[in-house]
């Protein structure tokens, strides 16, 4: 099977008093970006992985932590890597 790349969006809502440090802490897993984030509690996160496996760890990781309200899945894509890196033509 060709390599894949799984890439998925969320939105955390976190404990407002938590903000700073869960973004922090969620930037520094393996294939997390924080995008965004506001004082009221939200934070718009990108993921991705190798595998869906990677994706869900993360996930699940985010789902549990401390201060977290929920992470909530809002679009999830998979295509081979090589899909990925076509060059576009105008």
């Amino acid at each position: 099977m060709p390599a894949e790349l799984h890439i998925a969006s969320l939105v955390v809502h976190v404990l407002p008093r938590r903000v700073p440090a869960l973004a922090a802490w969620i930037g520094q897993l393996p294939g997390a970006r924080v995008h965004a984030h506001n004082a009221l509690g939200k934070l718009v996160v990108t993921l991705e992985a190798g595998h869906e496996r990677g994706l869900l760890d993360v996930l699940g990781r985010i789902q549990r932590a401390a201060g977290v309200l929920s992470a909530t899945l809002v679009y999830q894509c998979v295509d081979s890597l090589d899909a990925m890196n076509e060059e576009l033509s105008p």
